[in-house]
């Protein structure tokens, strides 16, 4: 049986992106708080404490298709879109996680449907070979060409039109929001100043960079999104994509983006992130935290303190000695030989003899200059930064991949952080206001729009 409604959701903006599945770009919008597009608490529909339903309505019944304003969406657009999620989770979905991101990539694609009829209304059309064109950069950032790319979506069980079809909503939508939205967008110069002012004024405090999945919940069925919530975070822990979930899962504007709130400080972030934040390390997720209007997801991707250099930042030149085992070395005998390369490196004097003690323990040496310390996995960096010139790290690895040290042979620490440049706060602040208005923009049109559920 079909059914016609409207639809009132409020979802998240999708920013536009050519690079499709790629790694997060930085953004420094604030985290989601209730009403910052204009809706209404849940508290001003006046709904009424005792609820009788005169009908049913089982979502379940229905088939995952919908028909837009007279636009398709098949079973096998979803079907192609979901299999790129579950290839970033390493193809490990519990069935009923499946089902979840099923009806969310419906939500996904039902938005990129209205941005793309909007733009064609606004006689905005994307060239084919402006599609091709950002599909192929695609297929460059997974170093393939975009024969072998189009092979490699086919086996995930999706496909190049998939793809492109997204790569036509995100362009068509970022053109869209150029013409109507962004030339009546203004940051005045004291607003600016302002910024400037209090960055000044917050020097040397912490700051965070953090990724937030924002699910909004209800009074009455915040328990059932809580229960969401801790199932997203045991599939993360699990080793799922955190950035992933963040764009299908997530309602904040950021989940185009993974999720990236950019730098912030907690002044920005609402008391309960904030609170949060201040007691993870780098690399945790914490949650579900409640927020006004419902739950967040926060996971710290990295720390320093405003306006000041930040040690991670140094350059080191290294050299690496390292030993592999031959198949079939017990881990006995790994400990044994891992020993004795440990006690002749630490006797290394300084760069200079490394070359040497390396060739008596037959182990390969490799310099590398340039090293930034935040590249680094976090137990490194603590160690490397502790170093002297000349001095070794620890020994480290497995059985399976060898044991290896880093020998510190210089450092070039970092130059004092510096306040942004007024151009680039004022962009930063117009790109904020562009979201915001894009939202509502969005969300008008859901309410708009005719979607007919098979």
């Amino acid at each position: 049986m079909k059914s016609v409604v409207r639809s009132t959701r409020l979802m998240k903006f999708r920013a536009p992106a050519v690079a499709v599945m790629m790694a997060c770009l930085a953004s420094s919008t604030i985290a989601q708080t209730v009403g910052d597009d204009g809706d209404m608490p849940s508290a001003a529909l006046d709904l009424p404490k005792d609820m009788t339903f005169f009908g049913k309505s089982d979502p379940n019944v229905r088939k995952a298709t919908a028909v837009i304003n007279g636009t398709i969406i098949t079973g096998t657009d979803i079907d192609q879109r979901l299999a790129l999620i579950v290839a970033a989770n390493g193809g490990k979905v519990a069935d009923e996680e499946r089902e979840r991101l099923r009806l969310q990539v419906l939500r996904n694609l039902i938005d990129e449907t209205l941005q793309i009829q909007e733009a064609a209304a606004n006689d905005i059309k994307i060239d084919k070979a402006e599609i091709d064109d950002s599909y192929n950069r695609v297929a460059a950032n997974f170093r393939q060409s975009p024969e072998q790319f189009s092979v490699y979506l086919r086996q995930q069980g999706s496909s190049p039109a998939s793809i492109k079809r997204q790569i036509e909503g995100e362009l068509a939508w970022s053109r869209l929001l150029r013409r109507n939205v962004q030339p009546f967008v203004n940051v005045g110069e004291e607003e600016v100043k302002s910024v400037v002012d209090r960055l000044n004024a917050a020097k040397g405090t912490d700051e965070f960079r953090i990724g937030e999945i924002y699910l909004s919940a209800s009074p009455e069925n915040a328990q059932q999104i809580s229960a969401n919530a801790h199932n997203i975070i045991e599939q993360i822990q699990k080793g799922g994509s955190f950035q992933a979930y963040a764009r299908q899962f997530s309602e904040a504007s950021t989940a185009a983006v993974g999720g990236d709130l950019g730098w912030v400080r907690p002044a920005q972030l609402p008391d309960e992130l904030a609170q949060a934040a201040g007691g993870m390390q780098v690399g945790q997720i914490a949650g579900p935290v409640p927020v006004p209007g419902g739950f967040s997801i926060i996971y710290l991707m990295d720390k320093r303190q405003v306006l000041t250099a930040d040690p991670r930042d140094a350059l080191m030149s290294l050299k690496q000695l390292s030993i592999n085992f031959a198949p079939g070395t017990s881990r006995e005998q790994a400990t044994t030989k891992a020993s004795a390369f440990a006690n002749a490196t630490q006797q290394i004097k300084g760069c200079g003899a490394a070359n040497d003690v390396g060739r008596s323990l037959g182990a390969d040496v490799v310099d590398n200059d340039n090293v930034k310390v935040r590249d680094l996995p976090p137990q490194l960096q603590e160690m490397l930064l502790k170093l002297q010139i000349g001095e070794a790290t620890p020994p480290f690895g497995s059985v399976a991949e060898g044991v290896r040290v880093l020998v510190l042979c210089g450092r070039d620490d970092p130059q004092s952080a510096g306040t942004p440049s007024f151009e680039q706060i004022q962009a930063q602040m117009e790109d904020d206001r562009v979201n915001k208005r894009a939202r509502i923009y969005l969300r008008d049109l859901r309410r708009d729009a005719v979607i007919d559920y098979n």
